[in-house]
């Protein structure tokens, strides 16, 4: 086997693996079209970067939560995206998933109350966090 048809391959299970987190991520957007409103998530996104930031650095945290939180800042912070920003709407997509299913992480493992406690942002706008983090009630934690 030549070298070639070794990066051939490799390529072409690369495309496999892309193809199929794509898939994965449209799996979740229709199946919860509710935790993913993007243009709401487009306005609260400074409220959500501080947000994110500040549970990063709450020491009271498990570290494990914290890792995911800093990785989450840096997969926001970088150019590359599991779909290209280029894209209308389906580009920015998955980064509210991805923070959806981080803010959902974080709230299993540390509590609603974490996100409570740091939301620099309005009620309504917490609210919409909560729903984004998989809490039914928009409620106090």
């Amino acid at each position: 086997m030549s070298w070639w048809q070794v990066l051939l391959g490799v390529l072409a299970g690369l495309a496999l693996v892309y193809a199929v987190l794509l898939g994965l991520l449209w799996a979740y957007a229709r199946r919860h079209p509710e935790t993913v409103p993007t243009r709401e998530a487009w306005r609260l996104l400074p409220d959500v970067v501080r947000l994110v930031r500040r549970l990063a650095g709450d020491g009271s945290l498990p570290r494990g939560v914290r890792v995911r939180l800093v990785l989450l800042l840096v997969y926001l912070a970088s150019p590359v995206d599991l779909v290209p920003d280029v894209l209308p709407v389906v580009g920015y997509a998955d980064d509210a998933v991805v923070v959806a299913l981080v803010l959902r992480s974080v709230v299993r493992a540390a509590g609603p109350g974490a996100l409570t406690r740091h939301w620099p942002g309005s009620p309504a706008g917490l609210a919409l966090v909560r729903r984004l983090a998989g809490l039914s009630g928009a409620g106090p934690a």
